[in-house]
């Protein structure tokens, strides 16, 4: 049976929407302590979720799971890190906060925890965005540890760019000849 070149391309049409609707979201895990987790603003106003709002605003369907622990230390992260990074992650946003300072971990140690865990996940081919930037004092709530709404805003806007980056590297690779 031969169709019509108008039904064969509805048939085209309707497999490409399937397609669409059935592709998988990306999957990026954020993984820090407290202001990960949003300590003072919840999860829904900490930076994963506006991260993920962002994203969907640039037309980005995007899961970011929050793996944010308060108190935890980049030792901590570290031994957690293969767990909470659950198969099919696309890419990983490494926080790693200053609880280090607090916690009495060497600058040396602190630098090698997070080179282990960057090189943890890329060797499972997963990308990685490491957010170890200066934030400046009018984003910390009145304890100084903890950032405010606006804070949490700062850091999402910041990974914007820089996941998109990532998001249109892995575009162009899938993109080119093999």
């Amino acid at each position: 049976m031969i169709m019509a070149p108008r039904a064969a391309l509805l048939l085209a049409a309707l497999l490409f929407s399937v397609a669409a609707c059935v592709a998988k979201p990306l999957r990026i895990v954020a993984i820090g302590a407290s202001n990960t987790q949003g300590f003072y603003v919840g999860k829904e106003g900490a930076y994963p979720a506006q991260l993920q709002a962002l994203l969907k605003q640039k037309g980005i369907e995007a899961e970011v799971i929050n793996a944010g622990v308060p108190f935890d230390t980049t030792n901590s992260m570290l031994r957690r890190i293969d767990a909470d990074v659950p198969k099919g992650t696309d890419i990983v946003i490494l926080q790693p906060g200053a609880n280090d300072k607090r916690f009495f971990v060497s600058p040396a140690q602190r630098a090698a925890n997070i080179a282990e865990m960057e090189r943890r996940v890329r060797a499972r081919g997963i990308k990685v965005v490491t957010y170890d930037d200066e934030i400046p004092l009018r984003y910390y709530a009145f304890d100084f540890i903890h950032l405010t709404h606006e804070g949490h805003a700062m850091i999402a806007a910041a990974l914007l760019p820089r996941v998109m980056t990532l998001i249109h590297r892995s575009a162009k690779s899938q993109d080119a000849p093999r």
